[in-house]
């Protein structure tokens, strides 16, 4: 009774359709390994994507996987590598998603310091000193952001530390990385 919405295997079984997509590229970025670009998806609705876009989501591979997906589900679709000489900002600031895109996620690794090495930090640094300054400090931390947005306004992210790169260790919640998720929100303001 009730046995055939158990959750793929390996896949925590999040109850938000948003919270299911974050875990899902965090899955699929610690697949590639660490080192990598920023990536960015485009967050469509699944269940209107097969009906309206059928040829779109057979080229997606949404046909055999999906079959029994969630109906409030949400399918990442990668975009166009990111241009490594601009800053992530300004790039996210150049982007329109057509109305068939409900929400958008980005991955993006970066150095954290963990709170008690923060006060420490020289306070006249440039960003490229900072930046620098923090690569070297014996307790930065690599992390991998995952953080995705929906046109609603509702917002998610999950973050893996290298040290702990298991997904057990997986940090969600929908604020962990406010500055992204705010600037990855505006990219669905008209």
């Amino acid at each position: 009774m009730g046995m055939n919405n158990l959750p793929h295997e390996g896949t925590p079984l999040a109850s938000r359709p948003l919270t299911r997509a974050v875990l899902e590229l965090d899955e699929y970025a610690a697949g590639l390994g660490w080192d990598q670009p920023a990536r960015l998806f485009a967050l469509v609705d699944t269940e209107r994507l097969r009906t309206e876009e059928p040829g779109l989501a057979q080229q997606l591979g949404m046909e055999e996987q999906d079959k029994d997906a969630p109906a409030d589900a949400l399918t990442p679709i990668e975009q166009d590598e990111i241009p490594a000489d601009v800053p992530l900002d300004e790039f996210l600031a150049t982007i329109a998603w057509p109305d068939a895109v409900v929400g958008c996620a980005l991955t993006v690794e970066r150095l954290m310091l963990p709170p008690s090495a923060e006060s420490a930090v020289p306070e006249d640094l440039d960003d490229e000193a900072l930046t620098r300054w923090v690569a070297e400090h014996p307790e930065r931390q690599e992390v991998r952001m995952t953080v995705a947005v929906l046109r609603d306004g509702e917002r998610e992210s999950a973050l893996r530390l290298r040290e702990k790169d298991a997904t057990t260790e997986v940090l969600t919640g929908s604020d962990l990385v406010p500055g992204l998720a705010e600037a990855l929100a505006a990219t669905f303001e008209e």
